[in-house]
């Protein structure tokens, strides 16, 4: 009786076991992960969008004396006081970390080996907005400049202004000291005639220094309107060639796209080579700078998509980073969420999309709509190790071969992504030849005319060296041709 329960109980573990590999098997391992940091000039905004009601939460990449930043966005109208506040700087890691274009590394089983048999035994910040009083902090120069609020935020002075000409707007912002690109007015004037309020933002030293933070918080506002936009024109008023962008968009339904530039997608699920680990930056940003030569400038390219609902437990395949937990996204922006964790209101669906701009090829801003698409999306890449251990069966000199060419095809893939010249690597595909055993019988049984370790130029045959061609033409010469001529001479002597 003890014996059939310890027989169940082996039998149990190995199911577990075989279960249990095989779900690694399809995740894959995490390797490495293709962050916002990779790209200079990069900008990180998180766009929560539910009905006509948007929140948009930006991440500062200010270098510099923080005395000299100055934050101007156009938005549709003035806030209250509520509706602006501070964020964690580490939500944009999170979202960052966990949506990044990855890495997967998988093992290969060794074909001459039975598994079956081994497997039988064997927190948010609290934040302080207070109204200023001081009529004093800020002067209006003229009438066609007014201040519409503003308020104290942390480590910030805000105001929100209107006006009526886009001259008036620039002279007050530089006469109040705000560190803004010569000739704005020509932005700035469009969104004036489309009738938007102006979120400005200045650094308060003596609070800064109160709170003792080193760096900018995040700042997040949150306003109603019929158009879900993002402006990027002001931004790109002093820039000095292209800008990256990475937008992190939730929404209860589904995936984002922008309306009025192409929504494409990167590549994604492709075998490269095992090099590719050691600086996958590099690589991932030779794939996105061919991807934008290749595809044309004025595209907007997404880079995952996936429903990060709570209680959805697959989020990713393999996850770069931690998934975002419900505390992660409630700050983000998402204001939906029920206390329920049951509750079909906790839905939420997680757009990356990275865009490299400048003036010239995006005249316009960014519009944006939410689709019903809900397909899951992500930049992923995979190297696989190669079986490791005696390969000298059928099937695993049959793998061997099927490896080489497997090898061959990851360089082609390299190149095709990147542009990268390939040539050098030609070792890659014809370390495994040695491992052959016909390879080795050859050359035992031709010790005089060996033949090449190396595979051809195809990578599916064993390639001869010079020498056997040259000893061939001269047994012929001697054995053929020399005898016919010597015969034909004598039979004319005849």
């Amino acid at each position: 009786m003890i014996h059939m329960m310890k027989k169940k109980i082996i039998s149990t573990v190995a199911a577990s076991l075989l279960a249990l590999n095989t779900t690694f098997a399809f995740c894959g391992f995490y390797v490495a992960k293709a962050d916002a940091k990779l790209f200079n000039k990069t900008s990180q905004v998180i766009l929560v969008r539910e009905g006509n009601r948007t929140t948009v939460t930006m991440a500062s990449d200010f270098q510099g004396d923080v005395k000299d930043f100055a934050m101007v966005i156009p938005i549709p109208e003035v806030p209250d006081r509520e509706d602006i506040k501070t964020v964690r700087k580490n939500i944009f890691e999170i979202l960052d970390s966990y949506s990044a274009p990855r890495l997967a590394e998988y093992y290969d089983q060794n074909p001459c080996y039975d598994y079956y048999k081994t497997y039988a035994f064997s927190e948010s910040r609290s934040l302080k907005l207070s109204v200023v009083t001081d009529s004093n902090m800020m002067m209006e120069k003229e009438e066609k400049v007014k201040i519409e609020a503003r308020y104290e935020v942390d480590e910030y002075d805000v105001l929100i202004l209107s006006s009526e000409e886009s001259s008036a707007l620039e002279s007050w912002l530089i006469d109040n000291d705000y560190k803004i690109p010569k000739g704005a007015s020509q932005v700035l004037q469009p969104y004036i005639k489309s009738g938007m309020k102006f979120f400005v933002v200045k650094v308060n030293l003596d609070r800064l220094k109160k709170s003792g933070a080193t760096d900018l918080t995040p700042l997040q506002m949150t306003f109603t309107t019929d158009k879900f936009m993002l402006p990027i024109r002001l931004g790109m008023a002093n820039a000095n060639g292209d800008q990256d962008m990475i937008v992190y968009a939730i929404t209860k339904s589904g995936r984002v796209e922008c309306t009025n530039y192409r929504t494409t997608k990167i590549p994604t699920n492709a075998d490269v080579p095992l090099f590719v680990q050691d600086d996958f930056g590099s690589f991932y940003k030779g794939v996105f700078d061919k991807h934008v030569v290749r595809e044309g400038k004025r595209n907007v390219f997404l880079e995952y998509a996936w429903d990060v609902s709570p209680q959805n437990n697959v989020k990713c395949d393999p996850c770069v980073g931690t998934p975002p937990a419900k505390a992660d996204l409630q700050e983000a922006g998402v204001f939906w969420f029920s206390y329920n964790p049951y509750n079909e209101r906790n839905k939420a669906f997680f757009t990356r999309l990275h865009v490299r701009y400048n003036l010239q090829d995006f005249p316009q801003d960014l519009f944006f709509q939410i689709t019903p698409n809900t397909e899951s999306f992500q930049g992923r890449y995979v190297i696989r190790h190669p079986a490791t251990g005696d390969l000298s069966c059928d099937d695993g000199q049959k793998y061997i071969k099927e490896l080489v060419q497997r090898r061959e095809k990851e360089l082609h893939t390299l190149a095709r992504l990147t542009g990268q010249d390939v040539g050098e690597y030609t070792n890659y595909i014809t370390a495994y030849a040695s491992k052959l055993k016909e390879n080795k019988e050859v050359t035992k049984k031709n010790n005089i005319l060996p033949v090449n370790d190396n595979f051809n130029d195809k990578g599916t045959g064993l390639g001869v060296k010079p020498l056997f061609y040259i000893s061939i033409g001269v047994i012929f010469l001697l054995v053929v041709v020399l005898p016919f001529f010597l015969g034909k001479a004598q039979f004319n002597k005849a």
